[in-house]
């Protein structure tokens, strides 16, 4: 095919994207400057993940030579862009449909303003989080391993900053900030979740954590776990319901374990042994696990299929 065809061809498609883009649908819109911007989110979770990590992440934007001055440039940048980050998303909550231009950028100033005025409270949360991860953990080499390395507390630190917004009622940001940490942990925590402090999350990858999740203190779970809803099929009709577990302090959620239900209490100091589904209360203290579970081994034809029940006294907690 000629070139000439080729954008024969091209001029064509330009034309008809551009009446495919008048239909006014969602996916239609086209006003990129009253939007948030992943980047720019992305980016400030970066800044701040230097602001609460001061000595382990390194700030390569700016040139200083005081701690004073490189936090207060970092203060700054994170000021400057929330602000203009979350005037462009006040228009999707309706409380904040009516204001106009000024009135967003000043109550996106407060909003932003507020949350920088919270991030010794997160810092305080986050420090219990990583003592938490070397205390559960003994494949930890130190705290500085679980700093750099550990998904677990990145997508805590990421739900923390997120909630604190979510808190605050600033729409949309937290959702990107907590699905940026999913799409590279492999944890999805819903920035309405709340979490108390000594959280510890081993492994991660598959955890879900919806919305309405009341954590208390000193808990871990591991891989797999889902602390989920009993059902969605509402859809809207359940928006601002309890519909996720409350799990009250001290409780170990091994992998594959399944709580669900805005009912659902665990008490505290619960143990949840893996691949449990659970969709009504646990009494405090209690041990759940899966008892006599059948193994079955197929064989080729030259050999009979036998069948082996776990002894009724074992029990299975540990699936890490």
């Amino acid at each position: 095919m000629c070139d000439e065809t080729i954008s024969q061809k091209i001029t064509e498609l330009t034309s008809t994207i551009l009446d495919d883009y008048s239909k006014g649908r969602t996916i239609d819109a086209s006003c990129p400057y009253d939007q948030p911007d992943k980047k720019v989110i992305i980016d400030m979770i970066n800044k701040l993940q230097i602001i609460v990590f001061p000595g382990h992440f390194k700030n390569y934007t700016y040139k200083v030579y005081t701690r004073r001055s490189g936090l207060s440039m970092l203060l700054e940048d994170v000021m400057f862009n929330l602000k203009r980050q979350i005037a462009s998303v006040l228009g999707f909550d309706e409380k904040y449909a009516d204001l106009d231009c000024d009135g967003k950028t000043d109550k996106a100033a407060e909003l932003a303003l507020e949350f920088l005025e919270r991030i010794p409270k997160i810092r305080e949360f986050i420090e219990t989080d990583v003592q938490a991860g070397f205390d559960g953990d003994p494949a930890a080499f130190n705290k500085d391993e679980i700093i750099y390395s550990y998904p677990g507390l990145y997508a805590i630190f990421v739900n923390r900053i997120a909630h604190e917004l979510f808190l605050l009622g600033v729409p949309m940001i937290p959702r990107i900030m907590t699905e940026h940490a999913h799409s590279l942990t492999g944890i999805d925590i819903h920035p309405g979740a709340s979490i108390g402090k000594y959280f510890f999350i081993d492994h991660g990858t598959g955890i879900v954590i919806g919305e309405t999740t009341e954590i208390g203190d000193n808990v871990k779970i591991y891989q797999g776990v889902t602390l989920g809803a009993l059902s969605t099929r509402g859809g809207q009709s359940l928006r601002n319901k309890k519909r996720h577990p409350t799990i009250m302090d001290n409780v170990t959620i091994y992998s594959g374990a399944s709580i669900l239900g805005g009912d659902t209490v665990i008490g505290r100091d619960v143990v949840i042994g893996g691949n449990a589904f659970i969709t009504k209360s646990i009494a405090a203290g209690a041990k759940v696990s899966i008892k006599n579970q059948e193994l079955r081994y197929n064989y080729d034809s030259k050999h009979p299929v036998e069948q082996c029940s776990i002894d009724e006294e074992a029990e299975w907690f540990y699936i890490i």
